[in-house]
């Protein structure tokens, strides 16, 4: 097999959420740990580094990755989803995982993981736990797939545990309350592992120091961190939530030396500048086009755009132009309501089964006040609104990270660079 045959492979056997959706997921870690078990347990060969959360845990991720490349580390990194390209989920100093890897990988042990009927994700994250191992990386960072208690990254012993946030998202698996979500994402805190909290309610703090009682775990609170060691630090990521996700890096790096990693404050520095570069992290508040200008942003539920929707407002341009799409399984009228009444939109859908058709999408937005167009695809949508786009414009792209990921694939023929 090649490459391409390999992955068309892995997404016809292997259930993949990005895709499908609800059916893909397998909840438990039986799987997981009859995988680790056959490769050796990989992951009992490099430290590692546990972020979940709603949102911001990508961007934390890849910053936390970045500043320790700088520090001198042979860093992993094993995100979800991918946006053009499946290696993007893993990867060492930035480079992703080669084809040859993946390739070789599924050709070895398909006759053993077959009998299994793996999840996409679990058997993503075997792979990449083999792939670190084998390459002998220092430290990964890992972050979550979906919850944690029951995610098949929850196997790993880390050195730091990481929960960015908790906002209403993926009810119909962690539960309908934030308290009942914020457990679920608790249950990465291990006993004796310090666990830093990003950002809480009154609802969810009361869990999360719950769980860290059980356990002996001592826990930090971001918000609660007022000093600030790193005076007129530049920030690649610009988005307004990346204030917080800053805040809980800042918070975590005194325990990561506290743990016995060395890191300069240059590397701080460098890794929070070049972010992008060193880790080839995309779609945050991501800039493509200067004019007019176009903006995409992979926030997707009610906890992101509540951001976005507020980064929109500080915006100066003539007119407000927002291509727009969404999955099924979203609080798709809970997003919409948080929207600009005063921009025009274009409804679309991703080329993804869980996809929002955009003739639903656009009923549902005209009873939130918005107004706008259908189109087929997202660069239908995105020509659409290059052509009636002032160069005062402003253009924004977002609502899903597959909205996005189609976004990006077809940056050449949009001529978005």
């Amino acid at each position: 097999m090649n490459y391409q045959n390999t992955l068309t492979y892995l997404y016809n056997s292997a259930p993949m959420f990005q895709q499908v959706g609800g059916s893909a997921y397998k909840e438990g870690l039986e799987n997981t740990r009859i995988l680790d078990e056959h490769f050796g347990n990989p992951h009992y060969s490099f430290r590692t580094i546990h972020v979940a959360g709603t949102n911001g845990k990508g961007s934390c991720s890849h910053t936390i990755a970045a500043i320790l490349q700088e520090a001198g580390y042979r860093v992993g990194l094993y995100t979800s989803p991918h946006l053009v390209d499946f290696r993007e989920r893993i990867r060492i100093n930035g480079r992703p995982i080669p084809e040859e890897y993946v390739v070789h990988f599924v050709e070895k042990e398909r006759s053993f993981f077959e009998p299994l009927h793996p999840s996409f994700f679990e058997l993503t994250t075997a792979m990449a736990f083999c792939y670190f191992a084998d390459e002998k990386v220092d430290v990964a960072v890992i972050e979550v797939g979906l919850g944690g208690r029951l995610d098949c990254t929850n196997i790993i012993h880390p050195d730091l545990c990481i929960i960015t946030n908790i906002s209403f998202d993926h009810t119909q698996f962690l539960g309908d309350t934030l308290a009942k979500i914020a457990g679920e994402k608790a249950g990465i805190i291990k006993k004796d592992i310090p666990v830093v909290i990003g950002e809480t309610t009154p609802e969810t703090k009361a869990v999360f120091l719950q769980r860290a009682e059980e356990v002996s775990a001592p826990i930090i609170f971001a918000e609660n961190t007022t000093k600030n060691d790193y005076p007129g630090m530049r920030t690649e990521l610009q988005g307004l939530y990346q204030i917080k996700n800053t805040r809980t890096i800042l918070t975590a790096l005194p325990l990561l030396e506290k743990a016995g990693y060395h890191i300069d404050e240059q590397s701080v520095r460098n890794g929070f500048a070049h972010v992008c570069e060193l880790t080839g992290l995309m779609g945050r508040w991501q800039k493509l086009q200067d004019t007019p200008t176009l903006i995409c942003d992979t926030g997707h539920n009610v906890g992101g755009i509540t951001y976005i929707a507020e980064q929109l407002k500080q915006q100066n341009y003539r007119h407000l132009h927002i291509i727009i799409g969404m999955v099924n399984d979203k609080d798709v009228s809970g997003v919409l309501a948080l929207l600009p009444k005063d921009a025009t939109y274009y409804f679309t859908k991703a080329s993804v089964k869980r996809a929002l058709p955009e003739e639903e999408l656009c009923k549902l937005a005209a009873k939130a006040g918005l107004q706008g167009s259908c189109y087929p695809n997202v660069p239908a949508a995105v020509t659409a609104a290059q052509e009636k786009s002032h160069p005062e414009d402003f253009i924004f792209v977002g609502g899903s990270s597959f909205i996005v990921a189609d976004l990006l694939a077809n940056r050449d023929a949009l001529n978005l660079h």
